[in-house]
């Protein structure tokens, strides 16, 4: 089968004192910038230290030698004193109340109140205002809220498509890929199979090239941009930011002229997770996320599904692009497959994009632009500020400059969510593949506009997705249950939640999130057993020898009453391997 690509054309204030300060010198920290507060720690052997109105007797005393109206504001955990100092006040006026703090002997130190602010700022990169998919509010993916936890760093994300072009905003972001495609005139580099996944250009000169219905079509480039998207350096200074920018990118080539060929592209899912191919050396950075922006015709073959049924058990996350036929997914490979993450297109309004296919077996929805109405003639391009903007380059056949340009198609939606899958196994390693989906899944928001066909769970939500992964609290209107319950080989064990004060019968999305420490996965069988004893199986041993399961699970309990005590019973069904229930939540 011959696969092609899926792109279309086109603030705090914090306190810095210590519980038991040293003596010493209270002069290093020095103020900078306009001071409204000092905090002062004293001495313990002095009456200021626990004395409120000794504190603000002493504050007021030497505002008054420094020629400030200073008041004592509060006492701060720490033991220190919050001094006001009556509003903004110039560096050099807040240094001289300081010196008086510092030659009082029983001052243990005196600093500014300085402030702190989030530490992923608006990047500096000079296009980010345009990347509307990462920021705005209506149809953007909330990546901006998710960069204070993450940036993606120690995971590699294999781009298995055309290659890459050399672009400086990708360049330090790369590492070693390879050439998968084995006809050297579809390779155009005078071999097949190499080391060098260099992008050669997928152009064609005539009408009929590639088959029938085939165009003469200039290069695209297509994998460079999918790249920049993923991971294109950030904060400097210039072009475009990636999602997941302190991530890697492996550039696997399996696009050249005409397309690829199935048996190039499942050697290429093998080799970048980690698995062995004859003849091609062993891949000595393994990708923990995969993204294939690429498809065609057809349900999913066995070749596509074993390959990517055995990334996953390596822990290695598969996301495809749906595709861009406006018809339902389920036609398309490896769209179809099982054990990927199927990733549809929406626009700037929050809707499906006109052009991108559909239906049940779609898991989520990532904006991949539109840059004409679904009624406008073929080939219009009225809107290309509503596209993806990424990495480019200029050249029609051969590469040229390097440049920025926006397309859209499920290709460019495929590598936001591979993007915000980065962002996740960083954030928590033990993430395993059907994890990283159930949260981003669970975690999407509903599409402000409308999706014919259907589009998953929503919109994927990176900073509420993260947010889920690396939260230790359950949610607001949840129940918890953080006993450890040691699960024995072949034995039955339960963890009770009694539920009170909710009114009615529980919800239809009732969330039941799983914190299960276990070696072999593959032998548990997990139940949500309601108050009447009604069980709800949320796992069937599945997952093989997959370490953990870290899962919010949804259930339709509406059937049963909210109140009373359910269980979540786990069965383990084999020898050999052992662990425990280590938490385990109810959110109605």
């Amino acid at each position: 089968m011959s696969v092609t690509l899926l792109a279309g054309s086109a603030t705090a204030s914090v306190a810095l004192a210590t519980e038991t300060p040293a003596a010493a010198p209270a002069a290093t920290v020095a103020p900078t910038a306009p001071v409204e507060n000092l905090i002062v720690g004293y001495k313990t052997s002095a009456t200021e230290a626990s004395s409120n109105t000794a504190a603000a007797d002493d504050a007021t005393a030497k505002g008054k030698k420094a020629g400030k109206e200073t008041k004592f504001d509060r006492r701060l955990g720490t033991g220190a004193a919050l001094v006001n100092l009556g509003g903004a006040t110039a560096p050099a006026d807040a240094a001289n109340v300081m010196a008086q703090f510092r030659a009082d002997p029983d001052v243990a130190y005196v600093e500014p109140d300085t402030r702190a602010y989030a530490m992923a700022v608006t990047p500096n990169d000079t296009e980010y205002a345009k990347q509307w998919d990462l920021f705005e509010s209506t149809a953007g993916m909330n990546v901006p809220g998710a960069w204070d936890t993450t940036t993606g760093s120690g995971v590699t994300v294999a781009v298995i498509d055309t290659g890459y072009v050399a672009h400086s905003d990708v360049a330090p972001n790369i590492v070693a890929g390879y050439d998968f495609i084995s006809t050297s005139s579809e390779a155009r580099d005078g071999n097949g199979r190499d080391s060098n996944p260099a992008d050669e250009g997928d152009w064609n000169a005539t009408d009929g090239e590639c088959g029938v219905g085939s165009k003469a079509s200039t290069s695209s480039w297509h994998g460079t941009h999918v790249a920049g998207t993923i991971a294109a350096a950030t904060n400097n200074s210039k072009g475009v930011a990636g999602i997941a920018y302190g991530a890697k990118i492996q550039p696997v080539r399996v696009l050249g002229k005409c397309g690829g060929a199935t048996s190039d592209i499942v050697d290429a899912i093998t080799w970048a997770s980690g698995g062995s191919v004859a003849g091609v050396p062993a891949n000595a950075t393994p990708a923990k996320v995969i993204n294939m922006s690429l498809g065609g015709s057809g349900t999913c073959g066995t070749s596509y599904q074993n390959a990517i049924n055995a990334a996953v058990a390596r822990g290695t996350t598969v996301v495809v692009a749906a595709g861009n036929s406006n018809a339902n997914a389920s036609g398309f490979s490896p769209a179809s497959c099982n054990n990927v993450i199927n990733v549809a297109s929406t626009n700037r309004a929050g809707e499906r994009s006109y052009y991108s296919n559909f239906g049940t077996i779609i898991d989520v929805a990532a904006p991949g632009g539109e840059t004409r109405r679904a009624t406008d003639t073929p080939g219009t391009v009225t809107t290309p500020e509503n596209a993806i903007l990424s990495t480019l380059n200029a050249g029609t056949t051969t590469p040229g400059a390097e440049t920025y340009k926006p397309y859209q198609g499920t290709s460019m939606a495929a590598p936001h969510v591979a993007g915000l899958a980065a962002l996740l196994k960083s954030a928590k390693s033990s993430l395993t593949p059907a994890q990283i989906e159930a949260a981003i899944k669970a975690n999407a928001r509903p599409l402000p506009g409308t999706c014919t066909g259907g589009c998953g769970s929503g919109i994927a939500d990176a900073a509420a997705t993260v947010a889920a992964v690396t939260s230790t609290t359950p949610p607001t209107g949840g129940f918890e249950n953080t006993t450890d319950v040691a699960i024995g080989d072949n034995t039955t064990v339960e963890s009770p939640i009694t539920v009170s004060g909710v009114t009615g019968n529980a919800p239809a999305t009732l969330k039941v999130g799983v914190n299960i420490v276990h070696s072999y996965i593959g032998d548990l069988k997990v139940d949500l057993v309601a108050p009447d004893g009604t069980v709800y199986t949320v796992h069937n041993r599945a997952g093989g020898s997959t370490d953990n399961i870290n899962q919010v699970y949804t259930v339709n309990a509406s059937s049963e009453v909210a109140n009373g005590t359910w269980k979540l019973r786990v069965n383990d069904n084999a020898g050999g391997d052992t662990g425990k229930i280590d938490s385990w939540n109810l959110t109605f």
